[in-house]
Parts: structure tokens; sequence; C-alpha cells
């Protein structure tokens, strides 16, 4: 080899191993930088005074007073957090959790509490925030109570009040909200999860099994027996229709029930020459008293079994007792009450009255009804059972509305249209969705919680004090307004007594709750659903209930219904 080419080579060979030598010492002086840096891992759980999930909450982590990371917790109040510092030695750590609603919790964070490996340091801990009475409170709390007054006083439809409430709510939220975070009330995606599914496919698959099953007559027929099995005897009649009320009410809900038995009734008192308010009334009685004792018969109970996680036969169970209790009272009642508008009833031929009730009110499809009855068994077997099957009482419900739908518009015996927007109440479905946000705005912001402190705080912890207060409180209250807007309201009260109650493990603060709304719901009028459908339906025929009417023979009897239910109640819980 020459010369030149050798010292070109060489040349070369020492540029390549001064490179290798840059790019090692590179490589190393990063190694030794990483080798300086911490990495920092948290995880926890954030729960408020009431043990519930705080989620949305903002957690962040400062090291050596920099922020160092940040984050928020899940829907499950849980957080997972990891930073890296560029120090071996942590130095002082902090960690600072904020929530609209929320005190601000600052917590210094003690070395010894850090778990470690090599440079990896490890630290597990929750931590409780505790509500604050700031704007964001006062906000939800007046439009809540505003909301409810229109609902309760009919000032306004309850959907539209409810969505007005609940769209305010929003906009404050995200308007306000977003340049004072103590105006944020409801976050969107907490509005959404705070809607029970549950209740509103539940309620939907009922509505679409009693939409088909009406076309079949079937209730106006049973209302045809109750008069033939009583053969004009008027009291008798007035008892065998509470008796086929209540128990269609327990399985069916209360108001489609009054709305097919009302016509039938008024035409059976014309006929018996006696005021249609004497067999009426008895039947809104029976039909809030009969829908008490099962998940699916009042709407109140399907927000309580949806929330608690109560099973069908639970309801069946515990309340049909109370209810039975009731239901005979209530027949004594009507005697009591009507006795001397009973004696004036009278049927010149009842014969041939029972023929021509036989030809007006018969089955006007019996195919459709044998396979809707069908139907209905199988719905009702898995509502029976669905807590063995861990099934929402909502599927069986959605599947028998289903094939029952099928059938009938398949069959051409349903129009498809008139079901889907006569039959399926859409402004009763939205009027829940819109409730639930309202709901979930005011216990985002502590109203519930402080009413259910208070009410433990003035029970003494005591179960007996809890069960009649609750139940009396209900009963009152769901007397003068909606009971729905009211249980919905309770049922995290309910739930934290029932937590904090020693004896409540039976679940019986539920089962005041179930008592007191559905009953209450018979006090007044504006009640129940059900009072307001049967007196405008006899108010359209020219027969008007006023308010003070309906008082004077409901209030009592309610008053005496809830000191049966709380007897029961002290006596077997």
């Amino acid at each position: 080899m020459k010369k030149p080419e050798i010292y070109f080579f060489l040349f070369f060979l020492i540029l390549y191993l001064i490179l290798c030598n840059l790019a090692l010492a590179k490589s190393f002086n990063s190694l030794k930088s990483n080798s300086a840096k911490t990495e920092l891992f948290f995880i926890g759980k954030i729960i408020n005074t009431h043990k519930e999930s705080v989620e949305e909450a903002d957690v962040k982590i400062f090291v050596n007073k920099k922020l160092c990371a940040q984050g928020l917790t899940s829907g499950h109040g849980t957080y997972q957090i990891s930073c890296v510092t560029e120090s071996k030695n942590i130095g002082s750590v902090e960690i600072e959790i904020e929530k609209a609603s929320y005190r601000k919790l600052c917590y210094s964070v003690n070395p010894r509490e850090f778990a470690h490996l090599d440079s990896r340091y490890f630290m597990e801990k929750d931590f409780i925030l505790k509500h604050k009475i700031g704007p964001a409170f006062w906000i939800a709390t007046i439009i809540f109570l505003v909301v409810y007054v229109l609902i309760s006083f009919e000032l306004l439809h309850r959907t539209i009040a409810a969505l007005l409430g609940a769209s305010i709510l929003l906009i404050i939220s995200y308007t306000i909200g977003i340049f004072d975070p103590a105006y944020h009330i409801i976050s969107f995606e907490r509005a959404i999860e705070a809607i029970d599914m549950n209740v509103i496919l539940l309620l939907m698959g009922m509505m679409i099994v009693v939409g088909v099953l009406k076309y079949t007559g079937v209730f106006q027929w049973c209302a045809y027996i109750s008069y033939r099995l009583a053969r004009g005897n008027v009291f008798l009649l007035t008892a065998i229709s509470c008796v086929f009320i209540a128990v269609t009410s327990a399985f069916l809900d209360n108001v489609t029930t009054m709305l097919l038995y009302t016509p039938v009734l008024i035409e059976i008192s014309l006929a018996l020459n006696i005021n249609p308010f004497a067999l009426l009334l008895p039947g809104i009685m029976a039909s809030n008293i009969g829908g008490t004792s099962t998940l699916i018969g009042d709407p109140p109970n399907i927000i309580i079994g949806s929330y608690s996680g109560l099973t069908f036969m639970e309801f069946v169970k515990n309340l049909t007792p109370p209810v039975i209790l009731s239901l005979l009272f209530l027949i004594i009642y009507n005697k009591f009450f009507f006795g001397k508008e009973y004696k004036k009833g009278k049927v010149e031929d009842v014969e041939s009255f029972i023929e021509r009730l036989k030809e007006k009110y018969k089955i006007k499809d019996p195919g459709l009804l044998k396979f809707g009855l069908f139907i209905m068994g199988v719905v009702i077997f898995f509502f029976i059972t669905h807590g063995y099957w861990h099934m929402e009482a909502s599927i069986p419900a959605l599947f028998g509305g289903a094939f029952l739908f099928t059938y009938a518009v398949a069959t051409k015996k349903v129009n498809i249209l008139e079901l889907i927007e006569k039959d399926i109440e859409w402004s009763t479905l939205l009027f829940f969705m819109f409730l639930f946000i309202l709901v979930g705005a005011v216990e985002e912001v502590g109203l519930l919680d402080l009413i259910a402190d208070w009410v433990h705080k003035f029970s003494h912890g005591s179960l007996f004090i809890s069960i009649c207060l609750i139940i009396w409180v209900s009963a009152i209250m769901s007397a003068f307004v909606d009971n729905i807007p009211f249980t919905a309201t309770m049922l995290p009260i309910v739930e934290f007594l029932s937590k904090v109650t020693p004896g409540a493990e039976t679940h019986v603060l539920w089962w005041a709750l179930a008592l007191g709304a559905c009953f209450g719901g018979n006090g007044t009028l504006i009640g129940a659903s059900a009072n307001v459908v049967t007196v405008g339906i006899a108010e359209s025929v020219g027969y008007r209930i006023t308010f003070l009417e309906f008082f004077k023979f409901a209030f009592l009897y309610m008053i005496i219904s809830v000191v049966i239910a709380n007897i029961w109640l002290l006596i077997f819980y």
C-alpha cells in the first residue's frame, strides 16, 4: 500500500474512533441525567362526607412549589397521577384537590408516606371533600324549588317546568361557571349520568304493553264483570271494583288503569242513579293503594327500585300486607262515607242492564288478548325472578313490549303510528329525564347531603324516629306536591340514613318512603297523576270534582292508611 493511501486510511480511522467516543459520552451523560430523575406515582379515591364518590374533582401535584402533574377523578372517584422530577431528592410534595361546591383541600405529603423502589416512589391516599355553601348551591336550590312549585300547583306543564329548570342550570354552568368555578353547578357528562335509563325504559316498555292490550277491551270487560258479580248491589260493586282496580294497578301503571276504568264507572253510576263520585273516588284510592304493592305499580316505586337495587319480589313481600290491610279498610270507609248514596242506587231490570253491558264491553280481539296475556305472563315471570338473573327490570318490560308490538303490527291489529304517538307518553318520559338532571344538580351542590345530615341529627340515629319521620314527611309532602319529584329527591337521603341508622339493614326505610309517597298521593286532588286524570275525565263529561270535595273524602283516608302502614313497619321491622 502506498504512503498517501495509508495516511488517508489512518485519518478516517481516527475520525471514526473520535465520533464513536463522542456518541458513547453523550449516551453516558444521558443515562447519568436520567438516573438523577425521580418518578412519583399517586393513586387513591376521593369521597364526600357521606362516603360517596366525588367525580370530576381536579387533583394537582406540586413538587417543590411547582405544578408537576394534574388530573380529574373518574366516575368512581378514583385518581391515578404520575410525574417526574429532575432531582434524586423528592423535596416538598403537596396535593391540591378542587371541585365546585366543595371546599378546597390542600395536603402536604410526608416523605415517609411513600413506598419506593430505586428512583420510583409510590403513594396511595384517599381524601374526603366537604361541601360548601356558595353561589352554585343557592342557584341550584332556588331553581329546584321554583320548578317544584310550578309542577305542584300546575302553573306550568311539568315536562316544560323540568326542561326549563334543567336547561337553566346547564347554561349557567357553561357560561358564568367557565369564568368563575363557584358558579359551576353540574357538568353535561354528570347530567347525562344522572338520568336513570332503567326507569325510562321500564316505563316505555310497560306503556307499549298497556297500549296494545287496551285494544282488546279487557279492562272495560273487567268493569262489566264487577257489575255482574255485584248484581245491582252498589256497596258490593264498589268493593269488587276497588279490588279489580287495585290488582290491575299493581301490574300496570295506575294512571292507565283509571283512564280505562273511569268511563265505565261513570256509565254504571248513572245507570244506578247515584253520584259518580261514589264510585270514582274509591277507585282512585284503590289505584294508588294497589300500585304500591309492586315495583312497577307506581312511578315512585319504579324510581326507588331502580336506585336501591331492590327486586320485584322484595317489593311484593314487604308492601303487599299493608296494602291489603289498607284496601280492606278502604271498603269499610266507603260504606261509612257513601252509605246513603249507595242506598239510592237501583236498576229496574238488573238482567237487561247486565246484558247491555256485556254487549257494549265485550272482548274485541280474543286472539290479541290471548297473546297479550301470554306475553304479560312472561314479563311478570321475569319481574319475579329478575334478581336471580341479575337483570334490570326494564329488560323484561322492553322484551314484552317489543314482542307484543311486533305481533300487533304484523297482524295489522294495531296502527304503529297511533300507538307510538298516543300510547307512549313521551312527555312523561321526558319529564323523568329532566327531573333526574334537576335532582342530580342539587345533589352535586350538596343540598341533599345537608337535608340528610339534618334528618339524621333530628332522629338521633333512632330507627323508630327515622321510620316515622320518613313515612309521614313523605305522605304529607306527596299529598300537596307531585310525589314523583319528591321521591326522586329523597333517594340519596334515604340511602344515607339506611347506611348510618342501626337496624335499617332490612331496607325498612325504603319501604317507609314507598308507602309514604304512594299512600300520600291519595291525600289531595293534585297528590298523584291518577287523581288528576280521573277528575279530568269526569269533568269532560260534566261532573266536576272540586279540590275541597276530593279533600273531604281523601285526606282522612290517607291519614288512616299511613297510620296502618306506619304501625305495620314498626311491628314487623
